[in-house]
């Protein structure tokens, strides 16, 4: 079945906080992570609710997540029939979340929990729809993955019309009325930073050092980073056509001004045409232009093939709510990030 909003019986109020978790085989870590969550939160309000999105593991951490549901009645369970992918499990908990505000955050405690005291401060303070965690260091990564994500932040905001936060993930604080606003947005193929960007709601900006991942290995390998960043792309730009459009352009005037010369040198001169190898090079060049192309169009022709479907952008297998209850927000500010 699809997710409904508000998920909300007649005797109960909203949760001032409702934590988004996406966790697809995360049976390693979540113990530790929901300690340390629950510590953080414990410092905001007995008012909040931790919704677990499980995106179809095949792991004990279901089970596991259950187990904490037996001994926290704040903790809330949406189990996907199957692995729809991050971006699907992100929205299946925005649609689901009860709250003011919403939290959106990893299980692999990459993100501090610890932080979401100073991102509820800065929320309320700043009267903003949306505070951004901008990562200033990312520990445990690679020296090529930082290049890489630091390049793509720069080349997307290059070709978009939407100016897209730099070095910020998913972690972030989403007021009601963005989430109301998310949740409008009818597409399947959805590139969630791109999204928070684009409802253009007052946003702010916090630093923090990303910790390196706490247990379990990461799901995000070089091949699906390289897919995620594509997708990216072509749902936020289509300067890549006219590029293609560009390129073909140019190559076709090149084409024909080389060919003009060989003419006159021919017709005028009676020099014969030498280069055999250069023509080969020359259809290896226009052959590997041609593909190239075809090759944008067909990502863009796939996501309009993939979109006329209409297909949900996920199923739900499971959902038990948490039990809600309503107390005054009580906020104490943490001393770990710092706003730009």
């Amino acid at each position: 079945m699809q997710a409904t909003a508000n998920n909300l019986n007649d005797d109960q109020v909203a949760p001032i906080l409702t934590v988004i978790v996406p966790a697809f085989n995360e049976e390693e870590v979540l113990p530790i992570f929901h300690r340390r969550l629950v510590d953080a939160l414990s410092q905001i309000t007995s008012n909040w609710e931790v919704l677990y999105i499980d995106d179809g593991s095949s792991d004990k951490t279901v089970d596991i997540i259950k187990l904490l549901q037996a001994t926290h009645s704040t903790i809330s369970l949406a189990k996907l029939t199957r692995n729809f992918g991050k971006e699907a499990a992100v929205s299946a908990g925005l649609k689901l979340a009860r709250g003011q505000a919403v939290v959106v955050i990893d299980a692999d405690l990459q993100d501090p929990p610890e932080l979401i005291p100073e991102m509820m401060t800065v929320w309320q303070q700043d009267g903003v729809d949306m505070v951004n965690m901008r990562r200033r260091t990312r520990e445990g990564e690679t020296w090529f993955k930082k290049a890489t994500a630091h390049a793509f932040y720069r080349v997307i905001n290059q070709l978009s019309d939407v100016e897209i936060p730099a070095d910020v993930g998913d972690f972030r604080l989403i007021s009601r009325r963005a989430v109301d606003a998310l949740n409008q947005l009818p597409e399947t193929n959805r590139f969630m930073k791109g999204l928070f960007a684009w409802v253009g709601y007052k946003q702010v900006t916090v630093e923090y050092d990303r910790q390196p991942r706490a247990a379990g290995n990461t799901k995000w390998h070089y091949l699906k980073l390289w897919n995620f960043a594509l997708e990216g792309i072509t749902g936020f730009s289509v300067v890549p056509l006219k590029i293609a459009t560009y390129a073909g352009f140019i190559s076709a005037a090149g084409a024909f001004i080389y060919g003009l010369v060989f003419f006159i040198k021919t017709l005028i001169f009676g020099d014969p045409v030498h280069g055999f190898p250069t023509l080969i090079v020359t259809i290896l060049i226009l052959g590997g232009l041609q593909l190239m192309a075809t090759g944008i169009l067909g990502e863009y022709l796939g996501r309009l093939f993939i979109e006329s479907k209409q297909r949900p952008l996920y199923l739900l297998e499971e959902y038990s709510p948490a039990k809600l209850s309503s107390e005054p927000i009580q906020l104490e500010r943490s001393k770990t990030a710092s706003r730009v």
